[in-house]
C-alpha cells in the first residue's frame, strides 16, 4: 500500500486485517459452543446406533448410545440439545408423540434422571415423525391437514414431553394457534416453567431430505406440505407468523431453514427483542459434507463461515448438526493444537 492510499479512510479496516491476532481483536461476530443446539435422533427398536447415509456423522440412537452422546457433549460444553424420535410403529394420529412410553418421552426420562439442569433438554413437539402419512397433523376427510384438531395433538404432546423432563418444547407444525394451545396446556398441567421455542418461521424447503431420511417419513401420496409451511417467495408474512406466537406466549421464536433465509433472521431479529433461533437444515449440513468430500471446498472453512454467518444475521442460537464437530474443534484449539487453527481468528 502506498502512503497516499493508506491515508484514505477506507484504508483503515485494511489495517486491521494484516494478522490474525489484530483480526481477533475487530472481529465483529464471535461464534461459542455457548450458541449450538445439537438436533439428536433416537429410535425405538434398534439395538445399536445407526449411521445416516444423507447426513455424514449423524447417527440414529438407541437409549444408551444417545446417553453416551450426551455425556461427550457435556464434557465438550455444549448447552442443549433437541430430541427427534423415530417410532417402530406409526399411526394415523401419531399418537407415539404423546404416549408417555413413546420414543421421545422415554429418552427424556433417561437424559433428565442423568444430566438433571446440566444441559437443556428441547423436544420436538409435532407428529410427523410418528404419522403413517407423514403429514404434521390429523388429516380430515378430504386428505388435508386438519388445524384445530391437531391443536389438541400438540398439547397432549407438550405435557408428555415436559412430565419427561423436556425444558424446552419446540412446536414445529406451523398450526395456527399451536403455541398458545400449548402454553393453556402446559400452564393447566403445572408446567409453568418449561419454556416455548416456536418453530415460528418455517419455510416449505428442499432442504429437508436428509432429516426425512433420519426420522423415516415420506409423505403419502407425493405430498407436500405447502399448504401450511410457508412459501419460499415470502418474507413479509414471517413477521406475522413470528408476531402471532410471540402473543400467544412463545418464549423463543425460529426461523428455518437458516442459510437460505439470512434476509429473515434480520427482520425477526428487528422485530422481537426475543431470543431468536435459526436451524442450519439437514440440507445446508449435507450440501457441505458432499462438496468436501469431493474436494471442492474446505469443509472447515465454510461450516465455519455459514455458522458465523447466521449468527450474524441476529441469531442468538444455532440448531446445526455441526454443534459436535464445532465444540470438538473448539476444544482442541483451547488446548493449543495447531491443527485446530481455524482462518479468520479463534472459535
Amino acid at each position: 500500500m502506498n502512503a497516499v492510499a493508506a491515508n484514505f479512510p477506507h484504508a483503515r479496516p485494511r489495517r486491521l486485517r494484516r494478522s490474525a491476532a489484530l483480526r481477533e481483536l475487530v472481529a465483529e461476530t464471535r461464534l461459542s459452543v455457548n450458541d449450538l443446539v445439537a438436533p439428536l435422533f433416537v429410535r425405538e427398536g434398534i439395538s445399536a446406533p445407526q449411521p445416516i447415509l444423507s447426513l455424514p456423522g449423524v447417527m440414529q440412537h438407541t437409549v444408551a448410545s444417545l446417553l453416551d452422546e450426551v455425556r461427550l457433549l457435556v464434557r465438550l460444553g455444549v448447552k442443549a440439545v433437541i430430541l427427534f424420535g423415530v417410532p417402530a410403529h406409526k399411526d394415523a394420529i401419531g399418537s407415539g408423540a404423546f404416549d408417555p412410553q413413546g420414543i421421545v418421552q422415554v429418552a427424556l426420562r433417561a437424559l433428565h434422571a442423568e444430566f438433571g439442569d446440566r444441559i437443556v433438554l428441547m423436544s420436538d413437539t409435532c407428529v410427523d415423525e410418528y404419522t403413517d402419512h407423514g403429514h404434521c397433523g390429523v388429516l380430515d376427510a378430504h386428505g388435508q391437514v386438519d388445524n384445530d384438531l391437531t391443536l389438541d395433538l400438540y398439547a397432549r404432546a407438550a405435557v408428555a414431553q415436559a412430565d419427561a423432563g423436556s425444558h424446552v418444547v419446540a412446536p414445529s407444525g406451523m398450526m395456527d394457534g399451536q403455541v398458545g394451545a400449548i402454553r393453556a396446556a402446559l400452564d393447566a398441567a403445572g408446567h409453568t416453567g418449561v419454556a416455548i421455542l416456536a418453530y415460528s418461521a418455517k419455510y416449505a424447503s428442499g432442504l429437508y431430505g436428509p432429516f426425512r431420511d433420519a426420522v423415516d417419513v415420506q409423505i403419502a401420496d407425493g405430498g407436500d406440505r405447502k399448504g401450511y409451511q410457508q412459501d419460499w417467495r415470502n418474507a413479509r408474512e414471517a413477521l406475522t407468523e413470528v408476531e402471532a406466537d410471540i402473543a400467544q406466549g412463545a418464549d423463543m421464536v425460529m426461523v428455518k431453514p437458516a442459510l437460505s433465509y439470512l434476509d429473515v433472521i434480520v427482520a425477526v431479529r428487528a422485530l422481537t427483542n426475543l431470543p431468536v433461533a435459526a436451524y442450519h437444515v439437514s440440507g445446508e449440513y449435507a450440501m457441505i459434507k458432499a462438496a468436501a468430500a469431493n474436494g471442492w471446498i474446505d469443509h472447515d472453512v465454510v461450516a465455519l463461515e455459514q455458522l458465523t454467518a447466521i449468527k450474524r444475521a441476529g441469531a442468538d442460537v444455532i440448531l446445526t448438526y455441526f454443534t459436535r464437530w464445532f465444540a470438538e474443534r473448539a476444544a482442541a484449539q483451547a488446548s493449543g493444537d495447531p491443527s485446530a487453527s481455524t482462518p479468520g481468528g479463534a472459535l
